[in-house]
């Protein structure tokens, strides 16, 4: 079974939630017997295909850049190219460009494409781009959502249910380095023994504006990973507010994240719009057995996090009500404990990258049976 995925970035060169999926699913995927390829754009040179854990990837230049929308005209001919030797060819939605290059490179196999989030912020070019988005969605033969949540509180899906499945992200703690000693006793000897943990990429959306509002009334240490477009006005507003408890650390490798997750109290995860289809970030939190704080947005940050049993559930763009979820967490610590355990059982439940793994393989054979061997198939008859 070969597999082609499709999306405007990859790592090396982007690290975001989507690629850790795309990611996840490749080396899962790959587990059980499917050859997976990436393409995606680039903005560096000299871009020769590699392989990265087991699967290929391969970048083309990327050319312009219009409302986060990347675009490549090399990406057209590539992904002509590259669709034929594939069963499948998998696309991760939203990207507006990728329903063009679609349509432009006359893809004739079967497509599945995971849904990760509806278009929030563009809503005046949603207008100009919403027939091509219904008709690539028309054209697609599945969708998937990653959480029934987004399923059921989605307008765009919500036409498409006849061909929409819910397969949840999942992830391999494998995957993730061992949290290093030395690692653990540098953090632990700069933060303290007790501090809340953020951590992803500095959005708009991700509601950290409101983290540090909340963070006026404490004196709880706070702890932000990550970098982003906010992040300057997001340092001014702390500075602003003679905030003393909060600690920018700026983006950090996986090993000292890790460290981080392991010797964190909590998980606080302000994101406030529906542009957070899911929470990465949260996920991982979980998967290390810590209780967490989300908002109820309507998406699958409040089916990872379930309110007063694996953390606190606070209204979206209230700093008041994030205040006082903290106050409970750190006042309780048996009870921050306790939901940091059932945390991890419901990652180990329904989150786990071979979970996710199944339920892709059986969608991927669904559209596109493996094809049994000749002499095989002469060898049973």
């Amino acid at each position: 079974m070969r597999v082609l995925h499709f999306y405007k970035t990859y790592f090396p060169d982007s690290m975001g939630g989507i690629e850790q999926v795309i990611r996840q699913m490749c080396v899962s995927t790959g587990r059980v017997g499917v050859s997976n390829t990436v393409l995606s754009l680039s903005r560096h040179d000299r871009l020769v295909p590699f392989e990265f854990e087991g699967h290929m990837v391969h970048r083309v230049p990327q050319n312009a850049e219009i409302a986060s929308n990347a675009i490549s005209l090399q990406s057209i001919g590539a992904l002509a190219r590259m669709a034929q030797e594939a069963d499948v060819v998998h696309y991760h939605f939203p990207w507006p460009f990728m329903d063009l290059a679609h349509f432009m490179a006359r893809v004739n196999k079967p497509t599945v494409l995971t849904y990760h989030s509806d278009i929030v912020r563009q809503r005046h070019l949603l207008r100009l781009y919403a027939p091509l988005r219904d008709r690539f969605l028309n054209t697609v033969d599945a969708i998937v959502a990653a959480s029934p949540n987004y399923l059921a509180s989605s307008p765009v899906l919500d036409r498409y249910r006849d061909k929409t499945s819910v397969i949840t992200y999942g992830l391999d703690k494998s995957t993730y380095p061992q949290a290093d000693p030395a690692r653990l006793a540098h953090w632990r000897a700069r933060l303290g023994p007790k501090f809340f943990l953020f951590v992803g990429v500095l959005r708009y959306y991700k509601g950290l504006h409101i983290l540090l509002e909340a963070a006026a009334g404490l004196d709880y240490p706070i702890v932000i990973v990550g970098a982003g477009p906010i992040e300057h006005e997001l340092k001014q507003q702390a500075a602003r507010l003679k905030l003393k408890n909060v600690v920018f650390l700026g983006a950090l490798d996986d090993a000292d994240k890790v460290a981080l997750l392991t010797l964190s109290y909590a998980l606080s995860f302000p994101s406030h719009l529906r542009s957070e289809a899911f929470g990465i970030s949260l996920l991982e939190g979980a998967m290390y057995g810590k209780p967490m704080i989300s908002c109820e947005i309507g998406t699958g940050t409040t089916y990872i996090n379930i309110d007063g049993n694996t953390g606190i559930v606070v209204p979206p763009s209230d700093p008041q009500a994030l205040r006082v979820a903290m106050q409970r967490l750190w006042e309780n610590p048996e009870m921050a404990r306790q939901m940091g355990r059932r945390a991890e059982m419901r990652y180990q439940e329904l989150f786990t990258s071979e979970k996710m793994a199944a339920n892709y393989l059986s969608l991927y054979e669904s559209l596109a049976p493996r094809r049994v061997p000749v002499r095989l198939a002469r060898a049973q008859a």
